[in-house]
């Protein structure tokens, strides 16, 4: 169990959270939700004892998994090792063990210090430990041939699912998990899911994976009008019962003010006549009524919608035979394919199986687009007539120069938009303000990604195509984004692990298998129901 008593965060002015106090339950699986700057990470940090709260207490069990997202502080250690670290007391007891074994000659002292160390390793189920982290590493696509290797020498990618077998390592009394989902494919978060679905203990996690939340928690605890709510159910069942009782309370207020009015005009009328007794009376029930001014909610929904200039003609794309190979490795092998105006296709498979090399391979000979020092071994890309295309590479940020403000990047796109066009669209995605005057080198990730859609939406293009759009936004974000893809009347190409997004918007499948790529004409459902 993990209890917080009266904690209270805040930045300069801006209040998080005050006098928050509430308890996470053993055998509750608890979504930490809330706007991008509510407070999340800064909440989830007073939980773990990263950071102190200003104010209140924290008390929280002996062993507690926590996801880490510095990638680099166990560079120097095996990939095995690190996941065994994260038994705190089971790794003290092995490494002081080593030292004692190195010593040229042992003492007394040292033998008896041997046998209690032995008690604590096997108490810790020490004797297994690299059997179970390697069913660990395994579940999360971490081959074993890598489990040997150092940290520093693998992947951002794979850091991140190391690190996260190593929250799970050790059987912990709670996990606190910020972004579990993040650089996970769809097969690894599908083990993630059902590995916390027989966890035991208390688990508290900040997502922006939709599907994962409803799949996964039991109750809600949100952030929102610096405080913190806790709601039974999964996201959309908290976004329900969070809509419902703000409209209680607005219709309440409604009322309320309704009847003030109606009081205030007879005391208007009568407050010089004889009846005095009753405008006294009324006075006080005006008093009594006075409404409660609502706390205002920090959350922000941007606007998406996806317009084309002119549609593109019926055949969009065709592709034959495309090769890609990086040293002795065949990432694409001999791929053909005809794409049709309006089809939304989804690239889904593990990290590293050739999704952005595909979208590389059939953008290599579109002008401004093509990667540069990107070839294709073989094979034909033929655009068909009027094709526009939209890209939203995977990294985002270097399709954005620095050294202007948004609002003239975004211009540049179109000279001819007028200035109130551009704030518009920069409004739509929560540029709100003189926040178009932010110099460019000076944004987030997620600022840069809704940067990227503000030029999506005055561009109009015909084919959007996208490379995981979902890695810097919110829940609202992508939730918006969904709407905006389902809406959109051209053509798609969308690498995505979202699970959402997949099952909503696509209509189309290439699946990436290690026998080729799966071209399957139907929506994730059907997919689904043939691979079960």
């Amino acid at each position: 169990m993990i209890s917080v008593s009266n904690v209270s965060m805040r930045y300069g002015s801006k209040v998080l959270f005050e006098d928050v106090s509430t308890t996470f339950t053993p055998g509750r699986r608890y979504g930490l939700t809330g706007p991008n700057g509510a407070g999340k990470s800064t909440f989830m940090k007073i939980l773990t004892g990263e950071i102190d709260a200003q104010k209140g207490t924290v008390v929280r069990p002996r062993k507690l998994g926590v996801l880490r997202q510095d990638q680099f502080a166990f560079d120097a250690y095996r990939v095995i090792d690190t996941v065994i670290m994260g038994n705190k007391p089971l790794w003290a007891a092995l490494e002081e063990r080593d030292r004692i074994y190195e010593k040229a000659e042992m003492t007394d002292e040292d033998g008896m210090r041997l046998g209690e160390l032995e008690g604590i390793i096997g108490d810790e189920d020490g004797y297994t430990a690299e059997s179970d982290a390697a069913i660990l590493l395994d579940g999360l696509d971490i081959r074993e041939d890598l489990h040997e290797r150092k940290m520093g020498e693998l992947q951002g990618g794979q850091k991140v699912r190391i690190l996260l077998a190593q929250a799970l390592f050790g059987k912990p009394e709670a996990l606190l998990l910020d972004e579990p989902t993040n650089y996970l494919d769809l097969d690894s978060i599908h083990w993630l899911q059902d590995f916390l679905l027989k966890y035991d203990g208390t688990l508290i996690t900040i997502s922006h994976d939709r599907h994962f939340l409803n799949s996964v928690t039991t109750h809600t605890a949100d952030i929102d009008y610096q405080t913190i709510i806790t709601y039974t159910g999964g996201y959309d069942d908290m976004v329900m019962a969070k809509t419902q009782i703000r409209s209680r309370l607005e219709a309440e207020n409604a009322q309320r003010e309704k009847k003030i009015a109606q009081l205030n005009e007879f005391i208007s009328r009568f407050a010089a006549g004889t009846r005095s007794t009753q405008v006294t009376s009324r006075r006080k029930e005006v008093e009594r009524l006075q409404t409660n001014e609502l706390a205002r909610s920090n959350i922000q929904r941007p606007f998406i919608k996806f317009d084309q200039v002119r549609p593109s003609g019926k055949h969009v794309l065709e592709f034959k035979q495309i090769k890609k190979i990086y040293g002795d490795h065949t990432v694409i092998d001999n791929f053909s394919a005809n794409v049709l105006r309006g089809e939304k296709i989804c690239l889904m498979g593990r990290n590293g199986a050739g999704k952005t090399t595909l979208l590389k391979s059939i953008l290599a000979n579109y002008p401004g687009l093509a990667d540069k020092e990107f070839n294709l071994d073989a094979g034909t890309v033929f655009w068909g007539h009027e094709a526009q295309i939209g890209y939203f590479p995977q990294d985002v940020g270097s399709t954005i120069e620095h050294g202007l403000t948004v609002a003239e990047w975004l211009h540049r796109w179109n000279p001819q938009a007028h200035v109130e066009e551009i704030r518009g669209i920069l409004g739509q995605m929560l540029f709100s303000g003189e926040e178009g005057a932010k110099p460019t080198k000076a944004l987030s990730g997620g600022e840069q990604a809704r940067l990227v859609f503000c030029k999506l939406i005055l561009t109009k293009p015909n084919i959007l195509i996208f490379d995981e759009p979902t890695n810097h936004l919110d829940l609202e974000s992508i939730n918006a984004l969904n709407i905006a893809l389902q809406r959109y009347e051209g053509t798609v190409l969308l690498v995505t692990h979202d699970h959402d997004l997949i099952d909503e918007v696509a209509t189309r499948l290439w699946h990436f298998i290690p026998e080729g790529i799966e071209d399957f004409q139907g929506p994730y459902s059907e997919w689904k129901g043939k691979h079960n």
